[in-house]
């Protein structure tokens, strides 16, 4: 089957937002925005929840997207962060980051208000008709609270323009029924199910560890898709504890920042409610670093 968003399959990283004395650092975005399109990243997908987007005030939440497209000039596609759990502000922001130049929006399911499946199909409705770009629906219920149901996104991938699924359910029960109902592009949201998403249907991920090592998703990624099944595997396990720790020692993105200050990639700096790993945490995470092959940067 010819599935809607195959464009965006591959690895797509949620990229961090880089912070300076409590505010944006625009300086270091455009490092890491320049070292995704060096390593062969395919797209970007800036304010999402690794870029701390609940900490954006809206002004900053539209600048990151903007400075993103900027800096990409077409080199690299932008899927912009512009999910809300009000619909009328997923649209205003969505039809803001479309003018700018996003290539694709992800929407997140709404958050905390958890409406019905009918009320996730109508918000998902009024988006899709009120915008042209791809729609990439985000269903992560252990954020959101409430599942959308795969009876649910096959409605919703009724539309044009929503063509992808970011699916980070940890089901891949979920992700079998949405592959076998509907022609959208199934994109991992957890890294360490991407190989089992990819050997039912999947075509990608949106990652988090790609904002560190982007070259060995990718690779995954491609060795699998050309059948290079024992090299996927062995890829897997290779990442498997770095996903676990960028998921398992605190909420993301805590220790992705941690990791990527240690790589001298990234301040470190958090916004709260979010706080740095404890010296106990820390020093798991350097160990598995270590282990992984990835050595902290002298300051």
């Amino acid at each position: 089957m010819s599935r809607k968003g195959s464009d965006f399959a591959g690895l797509a990283v949620a990229i961090v937002t880089p912070f300076k004395d409590g505010k944006l650092d625009m300086d270091r975005l455009k490092e890491q925005v320049e070292f995704q399109i060096e390593s062969g990243t395919n797209c970007l997908v800036p304010c999402g929840t690794t870029g701390e987007s609940p900490t954006l005030s809206h002004p900053e939440h539209e600048r990151v997207i903007s400075e993103t497209i900027q800096i990409a000039a077409g080199r690299i596609k932008v899927m912009a962060g512009t999910g809300s759990n009000s619909t009328d502000e997923a649209i205003s922001l969505t039809k803001w980051a479309a003018k700018e130049g996003a290539d694709a929006t992800l929407q997140v399911a709404p958050y905390y208000n958890k409406p019905t499946q009918e009320g996730m199909y109508q918000h998902y409705k009024a988006i899709a008709e009120a915008i042209e770009i791809p729609i990439c629906v985000y269903n992560i219920p252990g954020r959101t609270g409430k599942n959308i149901e795969p009876e649910t996104i096959a409605r919703i991938g009724e539309f044009d323009n929503v063509t992808m699924v970011k699916e980070a359910t940890g089901s891949l029960d979920q992700a079998s029924q949405i592959l076998a109902l509907t022609d959208l592009t199934v994109l991992s949201g957890d890294d360490s199910l991407t190989l089992p998403l990819l050997s039912i249907g999947a075509e990608g991920v949106v990652s988090v560890v790609g904002n560190m090592i982007p070259g060995d998703m990718i690779a995954l990624v491609k060795a699998y898709m050309s059948g290079e099944t024992l090299e996927a595997q062995r890829l897997h396990h290779k990442l498997f504890p770095l996903c676990r720790d960028m998921l398992g020692l605190a909420t993301n993105p805590i220790p992705l920042k941690a990791a990527m200050a240690e790589m001298g990639k990234d301040s470190g700096e958090l916004r709260l409610p979010m706080t740095d790993l404890d010296a106990d945490q820390l020093a798991s995470l350097r160990k598995t670093l270590a282990a992984y092959g990835i050595g902290a940067v002298a300051v």
